[in-house]
């Protein structure tokens, strides 16, 4: 659907306010009568070169160097074969390592959750444990014991992996 250059002055008038796209969708409909997708939202405002306030940072797919968080430099050959501990006497905190490999654990439930396409539990390299459950949306839910818990960035990026290998492996 294409928009006269009045509607589409009205966009980036909108986003220029801080309207996310959600908004921008119901103001098209509501003031001009254009019904289009949350996704046709998604392409015009990127088409019209406009930059969402609230938006998250973009990552360069160009380069996928700049995403990944360094890697710790390797203790002295004669120090083992140990992985260094957190206790251990480094010139950066642990946190800021990611998450050593098979420290996260996610299983798929047999039984899907009521109102998920699949769901299953996780446990986080910290120990703490959840549910998850994607929708028909493709929206994922986590439900932890402690209330406001956010997974480390690594963890999340083990998960994404864990979960979309598991899925592939039973042909989701």
């Amino acid at each position: 659907m294409t928009l006269t250059p009045e509607q589409k002055q009205a966009v980036s008038g909108w986003v220029a306010a801080g309207d996310n796209l959600s908004t921008v969708q119901k103001k098209l409909l509501e003031q001009f009568k254009v019904s289009m997708t949350y996704m046709d939202v998604r392409f015009l405002v990127d088409d019209l070169g406009l930059e969402l306030k609230n938006a998250a940072p973009k990552a360069d797919a160009s380069d996928l160097s700049k995403g990944a968080p360094p890697i710790p430099a390797r203790a002295p050959a004669d120090a083992g074969d140990e992985p260094a501990q957190p206790g251990d006497d480094l010139a950066e905190p642990a946190d800021d390592f990611p998450a050593p490999a098979g420290s996260l654990t996610l299983e798929v439930d047999r039984i899907v959750r009521p109102g998920a396409v699949v769901s299953g539990t996780v446990t986080f390299s910290d120990g703490v444990s959840g549910k998850w459950a994607l929708d028909q949306a493709g929206r994922l839910m986590l439900e932890t014991p402690q209330k406001g818990y956010q997974p480390s960035p690594a963890d999340v990026q083990a998960f994404q992996r864990e979960l979309q290998a598991q899925l592939q492996r039973q042909g989701y």
